[in-house]
């Protein structure tokens, strides 16, 4: 046999494996990164997301609801305290404004929308403000509520479940549990993992996802797509590192359109039916994003990000159509 007809029967055999129902291992997960036809491996994918997840793009908005000021050391992060990075800081969002941005999103087929506090948690005169926000969104519209506030204690997310109706929790690992140190020291993932639980134990579904291009090898992100499975995560965002001026990654190289793409195949590989969403750094895949939704997304973070510039609705639905893709119905 020839090595790419081995190499096109491996990928269909591991794709067989998922479609059957089988966890793949993480050593099988590495042979289909390896792999040099990659095409074989993003039509597997693909075909994966079709299989369990159909033809529909899941897509989600969110609002800084609390910006900079944060105390915690994220390599990454434009928010963090540590670095000198002159972003916006605020307490509080305006509740006109956000309110008004949520309706008009969901207006525009935005099934999600979630309120994003910068810090290690939300503290608890936060949380009181940004409550009557939800509220106000959930009685003027029927758009799925979410909220990204940190390592959140069970009791605030009650709150957020029993007063507001919160369906989503967004909490990223980030990377692999054995990169995370790497790139910040002053929370573990372990507390991270710890969020997540809470909120499952409530009953609360959980989006979590990380952030590619911060040094890690694909192995690391092969081992953060299994954490993930092993967590039952549903809604998997795949951000891009976009180094901010003043972060210590701020010059860290630009992840290849091959990475990329072979990373979101992976995940999906290992998730085959979870949703995994464009997120962050959607300008760095707006040059191959038709190739990208064949290669296992089927969902999407649109809008604007917390400090960065995202993608605009209107155009991202015009292209996931023309992509042969329709959009889910709230």
């Amino acid at each position: 046999m020839d090595f790419v007809l081995e190499t096109i029967v491996m990928v269909k055999t591991y794709k067989q494996k998922v479609l059957d129902g089988v966890k793949l291992s993480y050593k099988e997960i590495i042979n289909l990164s390896n792999t040099n036809i990659k095409e074989a491996l993003y039509k597997a994918a693909d075909e994966l997301r079709e299989h369990f997840c159909g033809n529909t793009i899941d897509l989600c908005s969110i609002t800084n609801a609390k910006s900079g000021a944060c105390s915690e050391n994220c390599k990454w992060c434009s928010q963090s305290s540590e670095y000198e990075t002159h972003i916006e800081e605020y307490e509080v969002v305006d509740k006109v404004s956000t309110v008004k941005e949520a309706l008009g999103n969901f207006a525009k087929g935005v099934k999600r929308h979630s309120l994003v506090t910068s810090g290690r948690r939300v503290n608890n005169k936060t949380l009181d403000k940004l409550i009557p926000i939800y509220k106000e969104i959930k009685e003027k519209s029927k758009i799925s509520l979410c909220a990204s506030m940190g390592l959140i204690t069970e009791q605030q997310l009650k709150k957020l479940k029993t007063e507001v109706g919160i369906e989503h929790y967004h909490c990223n690992l980030e990377t692999a549990p054995s990169f995370f140190k790497t790139v910040c020291t002053s929370h573990t993932i372990e507390e991270k993992i710890e969020t997540i639980k809470n909120a499952q134990k409530l009953g609360i579904k959980i989006c979590s996802g990380g952030i590619i291009g911060m040094g890690e090898t694909m192995e690391h992100r092969i081992e953060l797509a299994i954490t993930l499975r092993d967590l039952g995560v549903q809604s998997i965002p795949i951000n891009v590192l976009m180094p901010v001026e003043g972060t210590p990654l701020q010059n860290a190289k630009p992840l290849s359109e091959e990475e990329i793409l072979t990373t979101i195949a992976i995940f999906r590989f290992a998730n085959p039916k979870a949703n995994i969403r464009f997120a962050g750094g959607r300008l760095q895949i707006k040059p191959f994003q038709r190739k990208a939704l064949r290669a296992g997304i089927n969902a999407a973070l649109t809008g604007d990000y917390l400090t960065t510039v995202g993608s605009n609705i209107d155009e991202d639905i015009k292209d996931f159509i023309q992509s042969g893709f329709k959009i889910q119905d709230s």
